[in-house]
C-alpha cells in the first residue's frame, strides 16, 4: 500500500514538473515551485527526487513512456505508428513544448539532459532505421539506405514540432508528416 502511494506521488510530481517546465522552462523551473504545486515542501520533494537533474531526467523518461511505452528499440518502430504519434502530439502542445524547450536547452555544455538526449537520439535513429528497413528493405525508393534516411526522418519530426509550436494555425504537423512519408515512398526520378 505504501509503495503504491509512493508511486502515485512520484507520478503526481512528474506531472507537476512537466507543467512547471512548460510554463517557465527548465532553468526557470524550481524544485520549490514543483513542490508547492503538489503540496510538499522542497525537502519533501527531495525525498522522491534528490536533485533537480534527477527530476528532469525522470520527466523526460516519463514522456518517452507515454509516447512509446518505453520501447525505443529498432523492432518497436513502424512508420504508421509514427504517423499516429504525430497526430497524438498535435493534441498535447504543452508536452511537445516542454520536450522541445528541454531539447533546445540541452545542447549547451553541462546541461543535465544532454546525455539523456544524446542517448535517446542514438536509440531513435536506430529505431527509425529499423522501421525504414522493415518497410523498404536495404534501400528506400530514393536509393538511400535506412541509416542514411533515419536522421532525416528525425529532423523532420523535430523540425515540424518547432514550426507547429511557433505557428500552429499555419503548420499542419500531421499533414506535413504524411506528405514527408509520401516523399520517402516515392521512387527516385532519373533525368
Amino acid at each position: 500500500m505504501a509503495r503504491a502511494r509512493s508511486e502515485e506521488r512520484r507520478a503526481e510530481i512528474l506531472r507537476a514538473a512537466l507543467e512547471v517546465i512548460a510554463e517557465r522552462g527548465y532553468r526557470g523551473a524550481s524544485l520549490a515551485s514543483v513542490a508547492e504545486r503538489v503540496g510538499l515542501t522542497q525537502q519533501g520533494l527531495l525525498h522522491y527526487y534528490p536533485t533537480k537533474e534527477a527530476l528532469l531526467v525522470a520527466v523526460l523518461e516519463e514522456r518517452d513512456q507515454w509516447d512509446t511505452g518505453g520501447a525505443l528499440s529498432p523492432e518497436s518502430w513502424r512508420l504508421d505508428l509514427m504517423d499516429s504519434l504525430v497526430e497524438y502530439n498535435a493534441m498535447r502542445p504543452g508536452v511537445v513544448q516542454t520536450f522541445s524547450a528541454l531539447l533546445g536547452e540541452s545542447v549547451t555544455d553541462g546541461h543535465p539532459a544532454r546525455d539523456f538526449f544524446t542517448h535517446r537520439y542514438e536509440a531513435v535513429r536506430g529505431g527509425m532505421a529499423g522501421a525504414l528497413r522493415a518497410e523498404f528493405g536495404d534501400r528506400l525508393p530514393s536509393g538511400l539506405t535506412p541509416e542514411q534516411a533515419a536522421p532525416l526522418l528525425v529532423a523532420v519530426l523535430d523540425g515540424l514540432q518547432y514550426q507547429w509550436l511557433l505557428d500552429p494555425g499555419s503548420v499542419d504537423m500531421p499533414g506535413a508528416f504524411r506528405n514527408f512519408l509520401k516523399l520517402l515512398r516515392q521512387p527516385q526520378q532519373h533525368p
